[in-house]
């Protein structure tokens, strides 16, 4: 296992992230406990959770998990989505956010959250108005540092100057969706976040079980996120994808290892990204992601895979710019 800094903070985090929204929902507690010393075993030392995972229980789940290892650890949670019946009880209010960090501590029992992301934009709230209430938190020690999930960079960096401007706590870490059939983030996320010295780290590595070797153009799993679950049937939909993961798997088989560990891996050598958040529903799904640390993976390998899929557009929009002719 490998230790990286993430961003500026000076907090070293395993290169891999373990994300924990299985915890009471897919994984029952006994086995996400399981997970869980696993992961501690391998020597992963990062934890993402959010106020939403199975109604609260992932965090009470993992609360208990870190009671007797909490200062060895690194812990995330997030807010924003609907957390009650109350037309407060969501979104980046201040009221919502003091509400939220009060109640995931109480369920993960701690004193503390590193890094706290908001986890999505909300209309509704002036950008000022949220960073104000976790600069709150962050002056009350409740939480390290702010972080963002699910924003455009254009949030992103707006949210940055803001703070900047008024000497608020910034965010530190960004979580985007990123894989090899998701790489929008490569286009203006990522690096903003390597020009600002700000930690990634990105979800989705296996897109939502598309790179598992259990998808393809005319193959589909018993069950999965893929089959069960609407928003990521939308998500996933085009044939495009499914192509993709056709020629993944192939790829992966080709050269002698699990496509669920050549995924992570991929992801992992983005040299912007501080470490691939991993899931799992059992410890045979967590061992597949966790073979990422096996491989080697080399810029001329990296580039191999990474042709498998579409580069996405540039920024400017000027695609002729990623002809070779142009580089």
């Amino acid at each position: 296992m490998e230790y990286r800094t993430v961003g500026k903070t000076g907090i070293f985090v395993s290169n891999l992230c373990f994300g924990t929204m299985s915890f009471g929902g897919n994984a029952d507690a006994e086995t996400s406990k399981s997970m869980f010393k696993y992961c501690r075993d391998t020597g992963i030392n990062f934890f993402d959770t959010a106020d939403v995972y199975s109604g609260g229980r992932a965090e009470e789940i993992l609360g208990e998990c870190i009671a007797e290892c909490r200062n060895e650890i690194v812990l995330t949670s997030k807010v924003f989505y609907p957390t009650g019946e109350g037309v407060n009880d969501k979104g980046l209010s201040r009221r919502h956010i003091i509400n939220a960090v009060e109640n995931s501590l109480r369920r993960l029992k701690t004193d503390r959250i590193e890094f706290y992301f908001v986890h999505a934009f909300d209309d509704n709230t002036p950008m000022e108005e949220t960073l104000l209430a976790l600069d709150l938190l962050q002056k009350q020690g409740k939480i390290l540092y702010p972080a963002v999930s699910n924003w455009a960079a254009w949030q992103i960096a707006k949210a940055l100057g803001i703070s900047a401007k008024e000497q608020l706590a910034r965010f530190e870490l960004i979580q985007p969706m990123y894989s090899l059939v998701k790489r929008q983030a490569e286009v203006e996320i990522l690096p903003l976040a390597a020009s600002e010295k700000i930690g990634v780290i990105s979800y989705s590595p296996l897109g939502a079980g598309l790179l598992t070797g259990k998808y393809g153009i005319n193959k589909r799993p018993d069950q999965g996120r893929l089959l069960e679950e609407a928003r990521y049937k939308d998500r996933y939909k085009d044939d495009n994808n499914f192509i993709i993961a056709d020629k993944f798997s192939a790829y992966a088989e080709k050269h002698d290892v699990t496509p669920s560990s050549l995924a992570v891996a991929w992801v992992m050598s983005n040299p912007s990204v501080t470490a691939p958040i991993i899931g799992a529903r059992n410890i045979a799904q967590l061992q597949d992601s966790l073979g990422a640390l096996d491989i080697k993976m080399t810029p001329e390998w990296r580039e191999e895979i990474s042709s498998l899929s579409n580069t996405p557009a540039p920024a400017t929009d000027r695609a002729e710019t990623l002809l070779p002719n142009w580089k």
